[in-house]
Parts: structure tokens; C-alpha cells; sequence
């Protein structure tokens, strides 16, 4: 095992590590392995295995949801909400799973997610806001978008993205059509 990384792969192992073997599987000799280097190799990147971790989640919001950037560079409201389902139709899901996971553990790992989520959602919100116009409509829209993803990502029924794509365009179909005009206020 002599190979060389670069700082981006040890991410990108980290990542896959998450998808295949969940949090529980994410060790410095499991990303090691992947790579094909040896943990000193690591260290010439990472001070500790915690830095890693830190930075790895750095990581995961930066490159992996990056799509609620990029739901913000358009002013059409249904093009943002098209570009976030997009986005999170391509999301590695068995790392998210696994993260979320991670997020019940670990108090640093669960404000990560939770501002994750908060981002995810508000872009939703105003969107939907935009279009429905009316604010319990586009609470409901952007909870019904949220709890699809969530729960896709925490099922431990088999994942099928054709499954997830139909179900997307149904909530799509109900915005498009109007549907959200009977959303009964709370209590």
C-alpha cells in the first residue's frame, strides 16, 4: 500500500464509506484502504481523525449541497424548486442516510444537518411562497418535499430512484395544479 491521495479523495472516500457501510463503518483504516495509502499518508493531510471528520462534513455541505445555491440563481420560484429536487434526486442518499445517523450521536454533526435541512426547506418555502401565495400552503409544500427526502434517505426498504422520481413529480403535479388551495390551518 503505497499509493498517493490528494486531501479531495480522502473526502470523496469518506463519502463512499458512508454510502456502502453507514456511519458505523467510517474508520481511518476503511477511507485508508479505499485509497490504497497508509495512514501516515492521512496525517500528512489531517492533523487527527477529528479534523478529518470536521472537514469531511466541510465537505459534504459544500459539494453535496450545493444545490441550494444554485436553486437561489434563477428568479423563476418553480425553476428554484425544479433545481432543489433535482438536486436532490442526484444526492448520494446512502451518505445522507448515514450522516443523519451521525447527527443523532453527535451534537456537532446534528447543527450541520439541522442548518442543512434549514437551507433545503427555506429555499422550498420561498419558492412555493412565491407561487401559492399563501404562507400555510408553502409551509406544507416545502414539510411534504422535506419528509419525502428524509424518510427516502432513513427507509431501510431498498432504494429505487424511479421510485423516488414518480413520487417527486406527484408533489410537483399537486403544486402545478393548484391542489394546495384545501391545506387546512393548524389547530
Amino acid at each position: 500500500m503505497a499509493g498517493v491521495a490528494s486531501r479531495e479523495s480522502y473526502f470523496e472516500a469518506g463519502l463512499d464509506v458512508l454510502s456502502d457501510l453507514g456511519y458505523g463503518g467510517l474508520k481511518l483504516a476503511v477511507v485508508c484502504q479505499r485509497l490504497g495509502v497508509t495512514t501516515g499518508s492521512f496525517y500528512h493531510y489531517f492533523p487527527s481523525w477529528s479534523a478529518y471528520t470536521k472537514d469531511l462534513l466541510d465537505h459534504w455541505v459544500r459539494e453535496r449541497s450545493v444545490g441550494v445555491a444554485s436553486a437561489y440563481s434563477t428568479t423563476d420560484p418553480r425553476r428554484r424548486i425544479d433545481a432543489l429536487i433535482q438536486n436532490a434526486l442526484e444526492l448520494p442518499h446512502g451518505a445522507e442516510s448515514a450522516i443523519r445517523v451521525w447527527s443523532a450521536i453527535d451534537p456537532e454533526v446534528h447543527a450541520v444537518q439541522s442548518t442543512v435541512d434549514r437551507q433545503r426547506f427555506d429555499v422550498l418555502f420561498d419558492a412555493a411562497l412565491e407561487i401559492l401565495e399563501h404562507k400555510r400552503q408553502a409551509q406544507v409544500f416545502a414539510s411534504w418535499a422535506m419528509y419525502l427526502l428524509i424518510g427516502y434517505e432513513q427507509s431501510t426498504m431498498p432504494r429505487d430512484p424511479d421510485d423516488l422520481r414518480w413520487i417527486a413529480d406527484q408533489l410537483l403535479d399537486t403544486l402545478d395544479s393548484g391542489r394546495f388551495g384545501s391545506v387546512p390551518d393548524p389547530g
